[in-house]
């Protein structure tokens, strides 16, 4: 095994290329650029003393023992018996809450498709966005399905909302989770909800 070098032996190491540097650069500094033998040495000195102490820094100050001679702390210690703990008393099992659940949406047996359009009236297809819930893709979506106006959600029962949520493919139970069938009958008579009122502002899309 190689034996550690030694704080001292590093610091001789480093300042003796800090002296070649030196003097390489009091050599180029006077033969090859001229500059004088006192601006000469004042550069090699210079150079001598920052290759010195940078050298020292980077190689010699780690040299510390891992454990000092009297550290007994990272001697390993015999392990202590673990204690033998008494059986605890029995107790009455604690009841434990029941975990909040995500809302269902209420299961209707008989669902049945609300009454369609082939295309959106005269007077064009109703800016469904207007509903809270109701993104430029599930617009076209309900579009598709032949869904145009607000008044022909409002009219929806409960067992056309249930064939509504569940044929909305990857947002089923939207309709009852969002309160479309109200939001629609506001927005039918010409009321305005909160989210219409931010959609008119320019505020969602």
């Amino acid at each position: 095994m190689n034996k550690p070098i030694s704080s001292t032996s590093c610091q001789s190491g480093c300042w003796i290329l800090a002296a070649a540097s030196g003097l390489v650069v009091l050599a180029v500094c006077l033969f090859l650029i001229d500059m004088g033998i006192l601006a000469s040495i004042f550069m090699g000195a210079v150079v001598f003393i920052v290759v010195g102490l940078l050298l020292g820094w980077i190689f010699c100050s780690e040299l510390k023992p891992l454990v000092q001679p009297n550290d007994t702390s990272a001697a390993p210690s015999a392990p202590e018996p673990a204690p033998v703990s008494e059986p605890a008393p029995a107790t009455a099992p604690v009841a434990q809450a029941p975990k909040a659940e995500a809302p269902e949406v209420e299961a209707v047996e008989d669902a049945v498709r609300p009454e369609a359009l082939s295309g959106a009236r005269n007077g064009g297809a109703d800016d469904l966005k207007m509903m809270k819930g109701v993104g430029p893709k599930l617009e076209i979506m309900l579009n598709e399905l032949g869904f145009y106006h607000f008044d022909q959600i409002a009219g929806w029962s409960a067992a056309e909302v249930a064939w509504v949520n569940d044929n909305l493919t990857g947002f089923k139970g939207r309709v009852s989770r969002d309160n479309w069938v109200e939001q629609a009958r506001k927005l039918a008579s010409g009321q305005e909800t909160e989210f219409s009122k931010r959609v008119s502002d320019g505020d969602v899309y």
